[in-house]
């Protein structure tokens, strides 16, 4: 009996037909144009499909979704073993659901079932889909650990973790979830991590639960794509509608516009709404159902305007949008590193633009020191009109102001706790 070798992955990918997978998820990647892998995928499939742990980092929008979509389809669909046999953990809803928006287009007619398990969306059907035997559970922390707590979920036979945007889920306080999780996944089992940046508390879980993992690292992680373009206006806050409505419109494509809180975003959203522009509202306040019409609109290029606070900066992925614009300043550099990185995804080109008032000279002058760069200043267009301001806005904007103001100047890089 003659034994057939296993086909060799080159060491650089340059096309997904060289991947030895599926004849099918071959046709189903070539289906939906993903005919050239990005830096990423070309690092991470080799190893990941043999097996190996991956510690990744890299620059938000740089594909990694494919980089453990195609391992995890590829082996389940090689194994007879029941049970869950793959877990992905993300930070979001929102992120999780695009991960199975992304897992269905790939094993389209693999017969592998996926489930999310997730807040804000029906309990009882995410359960009774887990109950039916689905292959792949997306979850978000806090969610699965309640239901392995409650016993609706039996972790025992996985045998291919993901923690996707691992730095996010430590940052919302998932870590203790997360550990709860990962310790009733069995040890032998392949673990992939994926993650903006690597601070400590990301490094002890790689210690912990990684073993000898491939190191790959795409680019800086402390800087936004090179194909984005920053800048910024310096103005006063009574200038900031004016100038946005300018820009809308002299400028083509959609805009992602993120405010601080939740009552900047509503408020911005009625006011564009006033002015005839096909907007959504994003935020932490609305409920799930909200949420996703908001996002399903902005996708579908139903809303041109998207505002938004930064639940959205990460775990968003939208495909072609054309403009990010920072209408109120970012809490934190690592903010406005991912903030801008909804914008020039995949080898796209776009721009992010930032509001900077006078008082928040300082906090910029951080974000450049982080980013090793002088942002671009481009001049307010002549005849700007500035808006008058009612006695609740001052109000608003000097509770604002006391809770994000620090005595000393800020250390971008560490988020204030509120």
């Amino acid at each position: 009996m003659t034994i057939k070798e296993p086909q060799k992955i080159p060491d650089i990918i340059k096309t997904f037909t060289e991947l030895p997978i599926n004849t099918l998820m071959k046709k189903n990647l070539s289906d939906a144009n993903f005919i050239t892998p990005t830096p990423i995928q070309a690092e991470a499939l080799k190893p990941a499909l043999a097996g190996r742990d991956i510690l990744g980092t890299a620059q938000t929008g740089t594909g990694k979704t494919l980089a453990f979509i195609i391992p995890i389809l590829e082996r389940l669909m090689n194994s007879r073993e029941k049970g869950i046999g793959a877990l992905i953990l993300a930070p979001t809803r929102e992120l999780a659901m695009q991960i199975i928006e992304e897992l269905r287009t790939t094993g389209k007619g693999t017969g592998i079932t996926a489930t999310l398990a997730v807040g804000g969306l029906s309990e009882g059907k995410q359960i009774d889909s887990i109950r039916r035997g689905a292959k792949i559970i997306i979850a978000t922390p806090g969610r699965l650990d309640d239901f392995v707590k409650r016993g609706l979920a039996d972790l025992s036979s996985v045998k291919i973790l993901v923690l996707d945007e691992a730095d996010r889920m430590v940052d919302m306080g998932f870590l203790p979830q997360m550990r709860n999780i990962m310790n009733r996944v069995p040890q032998e089992r392949q673990t992939m991590c994926f993650s903006a940046t690597l601070d400590r508390a990301v490094a002890h879980l790689v210690h912990e639960y990684l073993k000898n993992p491939v190191r790959v690292e795409i680019g800086s992680i402390i800087k936004p794509a090179e194909s984005v373009t920053l800048r910024i206006y310096e103005m006063a806050r009574e200038q900031k509608f004016s100038l946005l409505m300018h820009l809308l419109g002299k400028e083509a494509g959609t805009f992602l516009v993120f405010t601080r809180t939740k009552y900047g975003a509503d408020k911005l959203f009625k006011k564009l709404e006033q002015r005839g522009i096909d907007v959504g509202v994003l935020h932490g306040g609305k409920s799930q159902p909200q949420r996703i019409r908001a996002l399903e609109g902005f996708k579908a290029g139903k809303h041109r305007v998207l505002v938004a606070t930064d639940i959205a900066a990460r775990g968003i992925h939208v495909q072609g949008i054309a403009h990010v614009l920072n209408y109120d300043m970012p809490n934190a550099a690592e903010d406005f590193i991912h903030r801008a990185g909804r914008t020039g995804r995949v080898e796209e080109e776009g721009v992010a633009t930032t509001f900077v008032m006078p008082e928040e000279t300082m906090e910029i002058q951080g974000i450049e020191r982080v980013l090793g760069k002088r942002i671009e200043r481009l001049a307010l267009p002549a005849g700007l009109v500035a808006e008058p301001r009612s006695l609740h806005d001052e109000a608003f904007d000097m509770r604002s102001r006391r809770r994000t103001s620090f005595s000393a100047p800020r250390r971008f890089g560490h988020k204030r706790r509120r």
